[in-house]
């Protein structure tokens, strides 16, 4: 027997209500663990804040998984799983081995206390997303909230790490890189302002000090006195660390871009954002106010954060978030 017109009518505003509850579902909220885990975020400020105190610039390695995270497959915990015998996993590519061990146990700790407490609800990309957040703060940021209900998923493969933007990137392949993930050139230039803390590695850079071209051995974009001190702490062939953001290492504050409009900016990747009229009046703003960087930076978290995300039923909650289920 067909149907008639009222029940066709029902049919089809149940299918449209079904489908509108499913995309509802796969979007991400704040509060997402209110009911089933109200502890969670303090959970993991707790797993944080005892790292810093052996490690006080952790954070920094926190804030780049995240952003290394979701710019490849998206923000799905994929930065954090283990390689296998048969599979190098994005850890272990080279763009991420200067990311200590430590910055992973940070998460694998925060993963044991939620396990302990409502067990198999947080993911571990939801943890990555937290702990970013919270190291943005803790350095002098403003909190904001992360919509939360991504879900792990289970491929890493170090070739995806290609998807990384590189330190001797220009304007325009930056821009690029971040337009692909559905990011503008201003989201980059605001998200680049993570290189006020931290450190980076001399290979990253050495280029720009020793062999920069045919006609020039070092950058004419790079101050000659930084140049010098880099010179120092980077002798040629050396691995070891330098601070981003000299003035203020591990303060969340405009003195990155302070650098950059005195041709201090360390990377090349850096130094590129003031190559054009419209980037350099962008980054002259967040040099000038600190407010508007901090507000602007964490509302391109959240966007940044929304990256490629698995929800609903796809992907899985990982009980080890170095090893897929």
């Amino acid at each position: 027997m067909g149907w008639g017109r009222g029940e066709m009518l029902l049919a089809i505003m149940a299918a449209l209500y079904l489908s509108a509850a499913i995309t509802e579902a796969q979007v991400l909220q704040v509060g997402f663990y209110s009911y089933s885990c109200p502890q969670a975020e303090a959970i993991v400020k707790e797993a944080l804040n005892d790292a810093l105190e052996d490690d006080p610039g952790i954070g920094a390695d926190l804030l780049r998984m995240h952003f290394h995270d979701c710019f490849v497959r998206g923000c799905d915990g994929s930065v954090l799983i283990d390689s296998t015998k048969g599979n190098t996993a994005e850890k272990d590519a080279e763009i991420n081995q200067t990311i200590e061990d430590e910055a992973f146990q940070v998460i694998d700790k925060a993963k044991k206390k939620l396990d302990a407490v409502c067990k198999g609800v947080v993911s571990c990309a939801d943890i990555l997303a937290f702990v970013a957040r919270d190291s943005v703060v803790h350095y002098g940021g403003i909190f904001y909230e992360v919509p939360a209900g991504r879900r792990d998923g289970r491929i890493s493969r170090s070739v995806d790490t290609a998807d990384l933007p590189t330190a001797d990137l220009d304007l325009a392949r930056l821009t690029n890189f971040f337009a692909r993930k559905r990011l503008s050139q201003n989201d980059m230039i605001i998200l680049s302002g993570a290189h006020t803390i931290g450190v980076a590695h001399c290979p990253a850079f050495s280029n720009r000090l020793y062999n920069f071209s045919r006609s020039s051995s070092r950058d004419p974009t790079l101050d000659a006195s930084y140049a010098a001190q880099l010179k120092t702490e980077c002798p040629p062939g050396s691995n070891n660390e330098v601070n981003m953001d000299p003035p203020s290492p591990f303060v969340f504050d405009t003195s990155y871009y302070r650098g950059i409009l005195k041709n201090r900016g360390l990377f090349s990747s850096d130094q590129t954002l003031v190559s054009t009229a419209s980037s350099a009046a962008k980054v002259t703003l967040l040099a000038s106010n600190s407010n508007v960087f901090k507000s602007e930076f964490a509302a391109a978290m959240v966007k940044m954060g929304g990256i490629g995300v698995l929800t609903g039923r796809e992907g899985e909650i990982r009980g080890n978030c170095r090893v897929v289920n």
